[in-house]
C-alpha cells in the first residue's frame, strides 16, 4: 500500500508539474527535483513512521528494548511520526535544492489521501488497529480484538482519509491567495477527521485513554495538527510584506 501510494502521488504530481509549467526547460527542471525529492519523502515517510510510533505510542517498551526500534515487520507505524518525517524531508530537500517548500507541499498533499486511504484498508485487511465495541448491524469480530463485535473503524478511516479528504482538498485546490494554503487546510481537514475517527476506534491498549477519560493519543495529535494548520494558513495567506 505504501509503494501503490507513492507511486499515485508521483503521477499525479508529474502531470500537476506538466500542466502547471510552460518553458520545456523548468518542466525538465521541476520533473529532476520530483525525482530526487520522492527519494526524500519515502525516507522520511518510513522513519517518521517508525520514530513516531515508538516515541508516542510505546516509549517506555522501546526504551527496554531498543532492538525492537528496528523489528518493522512486528508492526508499528504513525501516521503522525510520518507527517513529521516526510515534512522534515521536504525541508532539508527545499533547503539543499533552493526549492519552495510551499510549492512542493501544496503539490504532495492533494494526493495524499489516496497513500492514506490505501493504508486504511491495509490495516482492516491485517485486522489491526479496530474499533470499539458495538452492536451496529455491521459490526465485525476481529481475530486480535477477542469475540466481542466491533466498528470496523479502518472503513471509516479509508473513508474519511481517503475518498472525502481528496474530494475536499481537490474542491479547495488552487482557492488559496498563496503557496501554502492547501498544505495549512490538509493539516486542519485531516486533524478534524481523524480526531471524529477516533471515537470509533479501539485505544492503543498500552496507552488507553489519556485525557478526560476520553481522549486518545491520536485525537491529542490531532489536535497539535490541527493548530499548526491553522498558524500556517494564518502566516501563509498574508502578503508576505505582512508575514511575520
Amino acid at each position: 500500500m505504501y509503494l501503490v501510494g507513492f507511486l499515485c502521488a508521483w503521477i499525479l504530481v508529474k502531470r500537476e508539474i506538466k500542466r502547471q509549467l510552460v518553458t520545456p526547460e523548468r518542466v525538465n527542471l521541476e520533473l529532476a527535483h520530483l525525482e530526487s525529492l520522492m527519494a526524500y519523502l519515502i525516507i522520511g515517510v518510513i522513519l517518521g513512521g517508525r520514530i513516531g510510533y515508538c516515541l508516542f505510542y510505546n516509549l517506555d517498551y522501546f526504551l527496554e528494548h531498543p532492538l525492537e526500534i528496528f523489528a518493522t515487520w512486528h508492526g508499528g507505524m504513525s501516521f503522525h511520526g510520518g507527517a513529521i518525517g516526510a515534512i522534515a524531508a521536504g525541508l532539508i530537500f527545499c533547503k539543499r535544492y533552493k526549492e519552495s517548500f510551499f510549492k512542493w507541499a501544496d503539490r504532495f498533499v492533494w494526493p495524499a489521501p489516496i497513500g492514506l486511504g490505501l493504508g486504511r484498508i491495509a490495516n482492516f485487511i491485517n485486522g489491526e488497529l479496530f474499533g470499539r465495541p458495538s452492536d451496529v448491524p455491521w459490526a465485525m469480530i476481529f481475530p486480535g480484538g477477542g469475540p466481542i463485535p466491533r466498528h470496523p473503524s479502518q472503513l471509516y478511516e479509508a473513508l474519511l482519509e481517503g475518498p472525502i479528504l481528496f474530494l475536499l482538498l481537490s474542491l479547495l485546490k488552487g482557492k488559496d491567495r498563496y503557496p501554502g494554503g492547501l498544505f495549512s487546510l490538509f493539516l486542519i481537514i485531516y486533524g478534524f477527521l481523524r480526531f471524529f475517527a477516533e471515537f470509533f476506534r479501539e485505544p492503543d491498549p498500552q496507552l488507553g485513554f489519556i485525557l478526560f477519560g476520553w481522549m486518545t493519543m491520536g485525537q491529542i495529535l490531532s489536535l497539535c495538527m490541527i493548530c499548526v494548520g491553522i498558524i500556517l494558513f494564518l502566516i501563509t495567506q498574508k502578503p508576505r510584506t505582512q508575514r511575520i
